[in-house]
């Protein structure tokens, strides 16, 4: 079976369904979770005014729920909620 491609920032996998981004490898014990939460228009596009981003445990299996997300913030802007997910997941790599 072909490996499947990702797009990738800073070398992390991005996967997006909807206003929900998952970044970061699904084998490693934490991934970031960032959601969007607002929009606004930008030269007739769409972009990410307000994102909340979520530090996660892959495997929650045996962990009480409360206990699965390890860090969350909001950011204004997508590059800037990227830019936090990317260094959470750097140091917990």
């Amino acid at each position: 079976m072909a490996e499947q491609k990702f797009f990738t920032y800073k070398g992390f996998p991005l996967v997006r369904k909807g206003k929900q981004i998952y970044y970061g490898n699904m084998s490693d014990e934490t991934v970031a979770a960032l959601q969007i939460m607002s929009t606004r228009e930008v030269n007739g596009l769409q972009v990410a005014d307000r994102v909340k981003v979520f530090l996660m445990l892959t495997d929650t299996e045996g962990v009480d729920a409360s206990e699965t997300i390890k860090k969350s913030c909001e950011r204004n802007g997508l590059y800037d909620a990227l830019d936090v997910a990317y260094v959470w997941l750097s140091r917990s790599a």
